[in-house]
């Protein structure tokens, strides 16, 4: 393992080169937005915060500027951070990783089997915060950001303002397929790229050529051609139909 710079969102522990060095993966998984490679002894955690990469590249590539973490591998080659904003991490975690402080609070995964319109009802039980809060409340629900949950309550036909205690189990049913329907469509596209985001190959996301209502203010929906519009919900902006979504 090569560390330049350890100072990312939090340090980069000092022994960690040493815990790694020989060990083997056993498994590698997502919980929320954090990636857990599984060791025998404990679990190394990244996370990407913002503006963070991971690639695969030959461990004797020239690093880049903002390349600060390398997981060198047995065949040559590295697993290389590029963080820019330095808000991602890489962590040791000993087991049970699902105790640790960053990953016990998370909420429900969206792609599990257990993901339903019952299981969110039953959380969303006398609470009057806007559903599009509620569903980027990451101890609800884990990885529906602003966009994705723009899409998912355009899909099923739900007003971001609505109170989450005041939807009917039947809509949503209609929501958490339209969450996992969304995810599953984006993770296809190769996710949104707006800015600067590109995948492990270098490649820009597309699904943002397949917005219905996200950035698309004032534009036809491709529902009803009503116009979209925009409104500001906890600092970020929110895109919907005015007729499509009641």
């Amino acid at each position: 393992m090569v560390v330049r710079n350890p100072n990312l969102r939090w340090p980069v522990p000092k022994d960690l080169p040493r815990r790694l060095r020989g060990e083997r993966v056993s498994d590698i998984r997502r919980r929320g937005k954090y990636l857990l490679f599984d060791f025998p002894r404990g679990h190394l955690l990244v996370h990407l915060g913002m503006s963070g990469r991971l690639t695969v590249v030959p461990a004797r590539t020239a690093p880049r500027k903002h390349d600060h973490v390398d997981i060198v591998l047995d065949d040559g080659k590295a697993m290389r951070l590029n963080d820019s904003r330095r808000f991602g991490a890489v962590l040791w975690l000993d087991s049970p990783a699902e105790k640790h402080a960053l990953l016990r609070g998370l909420g429900l995964e969206p792609l599990d089997a257990t993901f339903s319109g019952a299981a969110l009802h039953e959380r969303a039980r006398g609470r009057r915060v806007a559903i599009k809060q509620f569903l980027m409340n990451g101890g609800i629900v884990t990885g529906v950001g602003n966009i994705y949950a723009s899409e998912a309550l355009f899909g099923a036909g739900i007003h971001p303002a609505r109170s989450a205690g005041r939807i009917s189990a039947p809509r949503w049913d209609r929501l958490a397929d339209s969450i996992r329907h969304t995810l599953e469509s984006a993770i296809d596209a190769g996710g949104s790229t707006l800015r600067d985001f590109v995948s492990a190959e270098g490649r820009p996301g597309y699904f943002q050529h397949r917005h219905a209502v996200y950035d698309r203010a004032g534009k036809a929906c491709p529902r009803c051609r009503a116009k979209i519009r925009a409104i500001r919900q906890g600092q970020r902006s929110t895109f919907f139909c005015p007729r499509c979504q009641t």
